[in-house]
């Protein structure tokens, strides 16, 4: 059996020490938003539109990508983490879907969420996890994990 993979994108939002997360309906854990990167897009720009979509901020990356003399070229935004989610695991072992996750950090001016894409989870679903709240959660160690850096990496850049 094929294994299909999907390029996908999720930002880890920052905004006063906290990160943004909801439960998802479907998988009933915590997750940043994120979601497929369109065929017309690049990841960054797939993560950036899914935070418009599912919260309605507006992000800012926070990329330590170095600038290139690429004359034909131009630097993208490097991902802090890329990640391979086994997402359809049949009975037998076999692995039927996978995302290929690229994981950003951005910060945010606003704690307002309200979702303004098409069939998004209700702005109740989300909250605003500081450091005390991710480290006594039960959430996903991954996630924990990559919103604990995200906080760091926000204030590092002056949040």
């Amino acid at each position: 059996m094929e294994t299909t993979r999907h390029f996908t994108a999720t930002v880890y939002i920052v905004e006063r020490g906290a990160v943004a997360l909801h439960r998802h309906g479907r998988l009933g854990i915590r997750i940043p938003p994120g979601g497929h990167v369109d065929r017309d897009e690049l990841p960054h720009e797939a993560g950036l539109r899914e935070v418009r979509e599912e919260t309605g901020l507006d992000a800012e990356l926070l990329d330590g990508t170095d600038a290139v003399d690429a004359p034909a070229g131009r630097k993208l935004p490097r991902p802090r983490h890329q990640m391979l989610y086994d997402i359809n695991v049949h009975d037998d072992g076999t692995i039927g879907h996978q995302h290929i996750d690229h994981v950003y950090f951005a910060r945010v001016k606003s704690r307002e969420i309200d979702p303004n894409g098409d069939d998004e989870a209700d702005a109740a679903v989300w909250d605003w996890y500081d450091e005390q709240d991710l480290r006594e959660s039960d959430i996903d160690p991954d996630t924990v994990q990559f919103s604990l850096e995200a906080i760091e990496a926000a204030e590092r850049a002056g949040e």
